[in-house]
């Protein structure tokens, strides 16, 4: 939250677990002059686990996370980068172009075409608590107004076993990891003009950001797909968020 920052201290970091339809399971704080790997269990800590699956940022690719979520029950999508280079040569030196298509998925949408294709590779043993296969994805998309083609290879590891998810859910995983930055930060940032906001004392940042997560979390399974409107809608008639929250007809 850049806003918060003063002449004497940082801005205040948060980072929140979210379902991917766009609700948030819970927020916390991160500690100044620390970064979100150490606040990843704790903020897990507080949600029910048990036969969930867990996508994180490539940063939260830690061997202790993923020890701690197949302890509490839960299967992991880890993204795998260059910052940890023996894992990342080893999943991207695979025979890729000799490995099956699992999934082919073509949508148009957001002013480009875009092309993604999803393969798998079982793994005896990789080091990587628990992690069953690896996967490889090539996004191919193609700018409607400049025509420009942009090709991305994406590496990740899971610990779902081989043939308990098909390729169709293998990729809707993972892409309802990459719909995080539309469904909550966009909100934040631009419909609640988050980094704006100048409140800087106490609690009081994160007070204000849970509550923006909530209206987001009432919204959202309502079927209200525009955060913008239907906090118009809400703010016509007093009784209205009440109705939201569950607290009257």
């Amino acid at each position: 939250m850049r806003g918060s920052r003063t002449a004497t201290t940082t801005y205040v970091t948060l980072l929140a677990a979210m379902d991917h339809a766009g609700t948030v399971l819970a927020q916390r704080q991160v500690a100044d002059k620390s970064n979100e790997i150490p606040a990843f269990a704790p903020l897990l800590d507080t949600i029910e686990l048990t036969d969930a699956v867990i996508t994180a940022d490539a940063l939260h690719t830690q061997h202790a996370h993923g020890t701690y979520l197949r302890g509490r029950g839960a299967h992991y999508i880890a993204q795998v980068k260059a910052n940890h280079p023996t894992l990342f040569e080893r999943v991207r030196a695979l025979p890729w172009p000799d490995i099956a298509l699992d999934h082919y998925e073509r949508t148009r949408a957001h002013h480009r075409h875009e092309i993604r294709r999803l393969k798998t590779a079982a793994f005896a043993h990789l080091d990587y608590p628990q992690a069953r296969q690896a996967l490889q994805v090539v996004r191919w998309k193609q700018d409607f107004t400049s025509g420009k083609v942009t090709i991305e290879r994406v590496y990740l590891i899971t610990s779902v076993p081989p043939g308990t998810a098909s390729g169709a859910q293998l990729a809707a995983w993972i892409r309802g990891h990459w719909k995080i930055e539309n469904l909550l930060h966009h909100v934040r940032d631009r419909t609640f003009c988050e980094d704006d906001s100048k409140i800087h004392t106490g609690r009081l940042p994160r007070v204000m950001a849970s509550l923006r997560n909530l209206a987001i979390s009432v919204h959202r399974p309502d079927g209200r797909t525009n955060i913008a409107a239907a906090l118009r809608e809400t703010a016509r008639d007093w009784n209205r968020p009440l109705t939201a929250l569950g607290l009257t007809r």
